[in-house]
C-alpha cells in the first residue's frame, strides 16, 4: 500500500510533535511545566451554557441528523450575532455549519480550488493552513513576513497573483502573530481580489478577542460582499467548545450551495449539540465572550510588560490576545532547536517558527490561553534564566 505523495509532503502536526518532547517526564513544584503550545481556553464553557445543554440531553432528535448546512434557527440566530458584532452579516442562507474552522476552511478551498491551482498565503501562516492546501495537490504561494510592519503588504500579494491564483488568504486576529490586521487594509486588499476575479478567504477564529470597541472589518456592508469574500468562524474559542468542533463557512448563498456537495460527502451535517450550544452562546453570552476577551487582553498586556526587558534575550515582535510571536537569540539555531532547548532545559513548551512557514527558523509562537494572570510572572522569568 502506497501512501499519497501529497500526504508525504506535509508536515507532521506541531503541536503533537513538540507535546512528544515531554511525554512521560514529571515536573517539580518549583519549575511545573509553562504551557505556551497551544492556543485554548483555559477556562470551561459558561455555567449556563452547561446547565441548558445538560437539559437538552434528553430530546430524542439530538441523535438525529439535522439539514447539511445546519438547523434553520441556528443560522439565523448566528445572522443576528453577526449583525450586532460587524454592524451587518450573513442572512441564514449564507451560513454553513462546520466541524470547525479547519472544516470550513477545506470546504472552501475544494469549492474554489482544484489540484494544481494556487492560494496566495501571508506568511507566517497557520500551519493547518498550509498544510491542508499541500494535501490537496493546492500550491500555497508564500508571501514574506516583513518584521517591521507585521501586516500584509498588498503590492506584495498583487505581484503574487498569477492565472492560478484562486483566493488570497488571511487570518486576522493573527496565529501565530496575534496581528489584528486594520479594517482599512483588509477592504484594500479584498478590492484587489475582486480587481482579479479571485476570493479573499479570512479566517478570524479569535475574533471575539479584538480590542475593545474594534470592529474586525466593514466587508459586510458591502452589497455585494458574497461575489469576493469567504469568512472562517470558529466558535470553539469564542464559547470555549474546542471539543465541541464548533465551526460555521460563510459565503454567498451560491457559494454554499456548491459548498453543500462537498459537505454531504464529508460530514453530512455539524452534530446538533453543537449547534444548540453555538445558539445558545450567540444568543445569552455576548457580555461573558466581552469579560474573557478582557481577561485575555490583560494576560497579554502583562505578559509583554515583563517579557520586554533588557534582561530578557528574546525578541518581541507582534503579539495579541491570544498570542505574542517572539525572535529567539540564535542565529545558529533553528526555531526547533530552541524550542527542544526550552522544552528540555526550562519546562516551556512553544511552537518553532518554522511550522508557519518557510524562512522563519529564528522565531517562536507562545500562546497564552493556558497562563494564568498570577502565573505569568513565573512563566516570562524562564526565558531570561
Amino acid at each position: 500500500m502506497k501512501i499519497s505523495a501529497n500526504v508525504y509532503g506535509v508536515n507532521y502536526p506541531p503541536i503533537t510533535e513538540v507535546k512528544q518532547w515531554i511525554c512521560g517526564r514529571e515536573f517539580s513544584a518549583e519549575q511545573p511545566l509553562v504551557d505556551l503550545c497551544q492556543a485554548i481556553p483555559d477556562y470551561q464553557p459558561a455555567q449556563s451554557m452547561l446547565d441548558y445543554l445538560r437539559s437538552q440531553l434528553d430530546d430524542p432528535s439530538l441523535a438525529v441528523y439535522s439539514p447539511d448546512e445546519g438547523l434553520p434557527e441556528v443560522r439565523r440566530t448566528l445572522s443576528d450575532w453577526y449583525a450586532r458584532r460587524y454592524g451587518t452579516g450573513p442572512s441564514a442562507d449564507q451560513i454553513c455549519m462546520t466541524i470547525g474552522a479547519s472544516q470550513a476552511f477545506w470546504l472552501a478551498m475544494l469549492t474554489l480550488c482544484q489540484a494544481g491551482d494556487e492560494v496566495i498565503v501571508q506568511l507566517p501562516a497557520y500551519f493547518d493552513h498550509p498544510m491542508g492546501l499541500q494535501a490537496l495537490g493546492i500550491i500555497p504561494r508564500y508571501v514574506p513576513f516583513l518584521a517591521d510592519a507585521a501586516v500584509p503588504d498588498p503590492a506584495q500579494i498583487a505581484a503574487a497573483i498569477n492565472q492560478r491564483t484562486k483566493a488570497i488568504l488571511l487570518v486576522s486576529p493573527s496565529n501565530p502573530t496575534g496581528t489584528v490586521l486594520p479594517a482599512d487594509l483588509i477592504d484594500e486588499i479584498y478590492q484587489l481580489a475582486k480587481k482579479h476575479d479571485i476570493a479573499l478567504v479570512l479566517d478570524e477564529t479569535y475574533n471575539a478577542f479584538l480590542p475593545v470597541g474594534r470592529r474586525a472589518h466593514n466587508l459586510f456592508s458591502q452589497t455585494d460582499w458574497g461575489e469576493h469574500f469567504v469568512h472562517i468562524a470558529s466558535f470553539g474559542k469564542t464559547f470555549a467548545l474546542t471539543g465541541y468542533r464548533a465551526g460555521a463557512l460563510v459565503a454567498s448563498a451560491d457559494f454554499i450551495y456548491h459548498a453543500l456537495k462537498l459537505q454531504d460527502s464529508m460530514v453530512v451535517c455539524q452534530p446538533r449539540i453543537t449547534q444548540r450550544a453555538i445558539a445558545y452562546g450567540c444568543a445569552h453570552l455576548d457580555s461573558w465572550v466581552d469579560d474573557n476577551a478582557n481577561m485575555m487582553q490583560q494576560r497579554h498586556d502583562l505578559f509583554c510588560s515583563l517579557f520586554k526587558v533588557p534582561a530578557n534575550p528574546f525578541t518581541l515582535v507582534a503579539s495579541g490576545a491570544f498570542f505574542a510571536w517572539v525572535r529567539h537569540p540564535w542565529a545558529e539555531l533553528t526555531g526547533r532547536q530552541v524550542a527542544r532547548k526550552l522544552a528540555d532545559e526550562r519546562n516551556i513548551i512553544c511552537l518553532p517558527g518554522e511550522v508557519f512557514g518557510p524562512g522563519l527558523e529564528r522565531y517562536l509562537r507562545l500562546a497564552f490561553g493556558n497562563v494564568r494572570l498570577e502565573n505569568i510572572a513565573q512563566a516570562v522569568a524562564r526565558f531570561s534564566s
